[in-house]
């Protein structure tokens, strides 16, 4: 009974996480739009840097110290494509489409898997799931037909929605290499170890995109509003999110979570339904359907 009760637990928290994501893309990080895209991906990242700094930084310090050089470049991987350019992608997608289109750009971010299996079968020799072309064949289908729908594609200056879906599957295969990078480095380090690493360098890395892009200007510019979306981030749909994730997953099988993480999407649709009155067309949510259908069944034959 009590194992029960921890799958229980352990699915509801990643319910909660993948929540929690679909919140952020849909109502939090499109809120900073007037802010330049290096400047708002540095901030994300350093305040909760310096936050856990403040709870355990002295001791991850001493464990950043005694990793192995190579460890250290996975670590320097992981910032440069999930931290930063992932994120800078992702963001950049989000500030584009003007609260239009935030669904499309978010669902065709749960390409991610596709990008993270392709990346291991040629960096880690891992084998693919049955189907895997034939799926992977019906997740592109279902992402264009819930962009474009049954036209050819098209963007206007209006929606810019061709560069901001670029740019979400461009940050889902920023984040399915971070994933893959990611395998290499669990064996050396805790989980509270690879978050404050993987924060600390992808600090540094988007200090340097801020320090080049000349964003540093926007500090004087931040209203206290602004900074309130911050800080909202980093106790919700940040590094918050991301243990809650982890301490549901100890619970339950890859595989449950694949499902329980469908509250990502589903929670980006009722989000974005609340806050922007946007609704998908019914030929978008044949194609978010086909998409997430297909997402899900990879995750599950690759078990």
């Amino acid at each position: 009974m009590e194992n029960v009760n921890k799958k229980y637990l352990g699915a509801g928290l990643v319910c909660f996480a993948a929540s929690l994501w679909g919140l952020d893309g849909i109502v939090l990080t499109p809120r900073l739009f007037k802010l330049g895209v290096p400047f708002v991906v540095f901030i994300l990242h350093f305040v909760p840097f310096v936050f856990m700094s403040f709870l355990f930084g002295k001791r991850e310090m001493k464990n950043i110290a005694a990793l192995p050089k190579k460890d250290l470049f996975y670590y320097f991987c992981i910032a440069l494509f999930g931290g930063s350019l992932g994120t800078l992608s992702i963001v950049k997608a989000l500030f584009l489409v003007n609260f239009q289109h935030l669904t499309v750009v978010t669902l065709l971010q749960k390409c991610q898997p596709i990008f993270a299996l392709i990346l291991a079968r040629l960096i880690l020799k891992e084998k693919l799931g049955k189907n895997f072309c034939f799926l992977t064949l019906l997740a592109m289908i279902g992402g264009y037909v819930m962009t474009f729908e049954f036209a050819l594609p098209r963007s206007t200056g209006s929606d810019n929605i061709l560069p901001a879906c670029g740019l979400a599957l461009l940050a889902a295969f920023s984040f399915g290499s971070s994933t893959v990078f990611g395998k290499r480095i669990l064996t050396n380090s805790s989980f509270i170890t690879a978050l404050y690493t993987r924060f600390f360098f992808t600090s540094i890395v988007t200090f340097v995109f801020v320090l080049l892009s000349g964003d540093f200007r926007y500090f004087s510019q931040v209203t206290p509003y602004q900074w309130l979306i911050f800080v909202t981030i980093m106790l919700t749909s940040g590094s918050m999110a991301i243990m809650i994730y982890y301490r549901g997953l100890r619970y339950i099988d890859a595989s449950v979570a694949t499902i329980c993480e469908l509250a990502f999407p589903i929670s980006s649709v009722v989000f974005d339904y609340i806050f922007n009155g946007n609704l998908l067309t019914p030929q978008q949510f044949m194609g978010a359907v086909l998409l997430v259908f297909a997402i899900i069944s990879i995750g599950k034959n690759q078990r």
